[in-house]
């Protein structure tokens, strides 16, 4: 059973904690009901972006034999066994599925697993659309949060996360085409339309309208009206543009960037970062 929870790659989970963030900045982090709900959300989601993963891997199995990297996962070593691949992501997917229709929101995880099918049968292979349907991804995931607990979504910060999901997307192309260099489109079909100078025209802005994005939010209307006209969300800005900062160093200076979910716990400063950003917005949302 182990290649195939690794198949699963329960490390990217953490993506999925973008589904906590409606439920962390509508001040409802202390409500049980609120919590339960939320977290029932994640689970949603680690359900069916386990499946995506299993299916993704299927397709590309043969390909990804030839990647120095990729070659090790469990399908294109043979440790796991294809047909026990596809019976389990037809598991996950219709638990994954189920679960939210108990819950009330089928509509968007299952938007979430139609477009990853797209994704994994075509849209990958046709350039910048491969990065913004990642950055959808993570905006269902936020709008799966704000369904589970009944809340608005801003649309401030649902701008602030689609920018950085397709700003950390184009980091990971150029650090795909940075890797396997000459062979990199035989990796990814869409790395032929890239190139690092075209890429690095595109990074820089999307880390700017991160910061501009999540900047303006703080000092919103939506903003003071949850947390009063005393609102200081603005505090935290500070730690968003220094991750920013740190991200577009590893990337231009230590070539890193290709997974941020394991970036996230290798980097030391950058993890110190994250969970300062984290307490510090406890502080302010819950003081």
């Amino acid at each position: 059973m182990m290649p195939l929870l690794e198949a699963m790659r329960p490390h990217q989970w953490i993506k999925n904690a973008f589904v906590l963030a409606p439920l962390i900045f509508a001040r409802k982090l202390g409500d049980a009901s609120a919590l339960g709900q939320a977290l029932i959300a994640v689970a949603v989601f680690c359900l069916v972006a386990s499946a995506v993963y299993l299916f993704n891997d299927i397709l590309d199995i043969e390909r990804d034999r030839q990647h120095p990297d990729k070659c090790k996962r469990p399908l294109p070593s043979g440790r796991l066994s294809p047909k026990l691949a596809i019976l389990s992501l037809i598991t996950l997917t219709l638990v994954g599925l189920g679960l939210a229709y108990w819950m009330g929101y089928p509509e968007l995880p299952l938007a979430y697993c139609v477009l990853n099918i797209c994704y994994s049968l075509r849209l990958k292979h046709m350039v910048i659309l491969d990065a913004m349907c990642i950055s959808i991804g993570f905006l269902l995931r936020v709008y799966t949060g704000g369904a589970a607990i009944g809340v608005e979504v801003s649309a401030w910060l649902a701008l602030c996360t689609f920018f950085l999901a397709l700003f950390l997307a184009f980091c990971k192309r150029r650090h795909e085409l940075t890797i396997l260099g000459v062979d990199s489109t035989q990796h990814r079909k869409a790395l032929e339309e890239y190139s690092t100078a075209f890429l690095d025209q595109m990074i820089a802005p999307l880390g700017a309208l991160t910061v501009f994005a999540y900047s303006v939010y703080t000092v919103s209307s939506r903003a003071e009206e949850i947390f009063g006209r005393d609102n200081k969300l603005y505090y935290t800005v500070p730690f968003v543009v220094y991750g920013i900062f740190r991200y577009l160093y590893l990337v231009h200076q230590r070539t890193e960037g290709g997974n941020p979910a394991k970036l996230l716990v290798r980097d030391k400063m950058m993890l110190v970062n994250v969970v300062a950003w984290m307490a510090m917005c406890l502080w302010v949302v819950y003081r």
